[in-house]
Formats: structure tokens, C-alpha cells, sequence
């Protein structure tokens, strides 16, 4: 089953179960995001939905982490290199769409810092399973663009239009057992129990009836697809304001540890 997952030097991979593939975030900073991550991540779905020996996906982050999210390095390219803007902005749409896309079910097992990318996948997984001490955050606004990679459009299909509002303009951190509550997440356990309770769903998953799952898969998600202009339009802001000052300031904070000190001034 892992041969044809060679190609990816930035992930790696495990089967622990007839059917299952493991999907892990692997790297230095937290499993950060650097740019061969970035463009990795959207290139792996179309393999594994092609792939007849894989039933069921579980994604989960090695260490300390599910993901911390993108690089300070992938940041500054963004913001210094319009091409690299460009680019990461269309792996973007393209990891978005390539999950909604894939057949097989997609299980996250959440512990520790899920921002950013790692986010994205952690949330749009057709089952999420946080540890009950995850920390999920969208930091966008504290970066100084917009809410635009996956979670303007999901977050209110997942918790309502009022929480994710709170969330996304406040960027405050929420911890697994507050995401189940809110439904942000599927569902929560100690995290010790984590990664057992993702391979056992996912070896029920594989077990079952693949017609009636991924059919059932592919009707849920065409609440997302009938909504893609509003993600498209989301994406696109985020990347806008990768030209402005904003997210100077932003990077710049974060590196500092103080607060962002943002202009008041603004052309919208």
C-alpha cells in the first residue's frame, strides 16, 4: 500500500490495519508547514482517492502536535514574492476542494496545536476526533488577513454563524472539549485514547459497505460544493491581504510575542 506514497518527502505514512492509511504530519517546529508541505498536502488526495487498496484515512500529527500551522518562512514568501502568493493560494483552493473530492473517509485525530493548513484538514475530515486538551485556532485576523483557507465557509455549517463569527474575528483558542461542544469537532476523548479510538472507527469504516459510505460522503459534501463560490471568495481576500500592511505587522508580532499593533486606517 505505501509505495505509491514515496513521492511525498514531507509526510509519511503508516498501515496499521487492512484498508487504512495514516496520514502524518512529520517536521521540525510543531509539524509546521513549510512550502513542499504546502504544496504536498492538496497533491496527496487525488493518489489516495485513486488508490483501490485504501478504504478509510486517518491524518494525525507526530510529536507534540497535529500541525502548527504555516511557516514564518512560508509567510515572508508569501508576502515578498507575488508568484509564491500566488501559488500557495492555488494549492490552497486546491486542498480545499481535492478533500471535498476524495471518496475514501477521512478521520483527523486532533491533539495538540491544530492551526492554519494542518487546520483545514483536521476540520474538513469527514469524522474529527480531538484530544480532550487540543488547542484549534484559527489565526488569521491576528495575522492580519482574512478568515479564507477553509473556515468562513465551514465553520458556520459546523458550529453556527454566531460562534464562528466569535471565533474567527476574535481569534481565541478553543480547546477540544469546547470544539465538541460547540460541533466544531465530531467528537473528543482523553488523549491517550486518541489514536485508538481513530484506528477503531477507521477499521469500521473499512469493514463497511464502500458504495453506501462514499455515496453518503458525496451527498453531505455537496453542502460544500454548492457553496464554493463563497469559499472562492474567501480564499481570495485572505490572499489579498498578503499585499497589505497588516500582516507585516502581524508576522511581526508573532516573533515579538506582543500584541499586534494594527493601523486604524483602512480601504474597505
Amino acid at each position: 500500500m505505501l509505495d505509491k506514497y514515496k513521492e511525498f518527502s514531507r509526510l509519511t505514512f503508516e498501515n496499521t490495519q487492512p484498508g487504512v492509511l495514516e496520514v502524518v504530519f512529520d517536521g521540525p517546529n510543531l509539524n509546521a508547514v513549510d512550502e513542499l508541505t504546502h504544496t504536498e498536502l492538496p497533491a496527496i488526495w487525488p493518489v489516495i482517492d485513486q488508490d483501490p487498496e485504501v478504504r478509510a484515512v486517518i491524518v494525525r500529527g507526530a510529536g507534540k502536535a497535529f500541525s502548527a500551522g504555516g511557516s514564518f518562512e512560508l509567510i515572508d514568501a508569501q508576502i515578498e514574492d507575488y508568484r509564491v502568493r500566488m501559488r500557495v493560494m492555488r494549492e490552497s483552493r486546491d486542498l480545499f476542494y481535492n478533500i471535498v473530492n476524495c471518496n475514501k473517509p477521512i478521520i483527523s485525530a486532533i491533539h495538540g496545536p491544530a492551526v492554519g493548513a494542518g487546520l483545514v484538514v483536521a476540520l474538513m475530515a469527514d469524522i474529527s476526533i480531538a484530544a480532550r486538551n487540543a488547542r484549534i485556532i484559527d489565526g488569521h485576523t491576528r495575522l492580519g488577513v482574512a478568515a479564507g483557507d477553509h473556515a468562513a465557509m465551514v465553520w458556520p455549517l459546523l458550529c453556527g454563524m454566531a460562534k464562528a463569527k466569535y471565533l474567527l474575528l476574535t481569534c481565541r483558542e478553543i480547546s477540544g472539549e469546547e470544539a465538541e461542544r460547540t460541533g466544531l469537532v465530531s467528537l473528543t476523548v482523553d488523549q491517550d485514547q486518541l489514536l485508538d479510538t481513530a484506528r477503531e472507527i477507521a477499521g469500521q469504516l473499512s469493514a463497511g459497505a464502500q458504495e453506501a459510505l462514499r455515496w453518503t460522503k458525496y451527498s453531505l459534501n455537496q453542502w460544500y460544493r454548492q457553496n464554493g463560490s463563497m469559499f472562492d471568495a474567501s480564499l481570495g481576500l485572505e490572499f489579498l491581504g498578503f499585499g497589505g500592511p497588516d500582516v507585516r505587522e502581524g508576522v511581526t508580532s508573532h516573533r515579538e510575542r506582543r500584541a499586534p499593533v494594527f493601523s486604524p486606517e483602512t480601504t474597505s
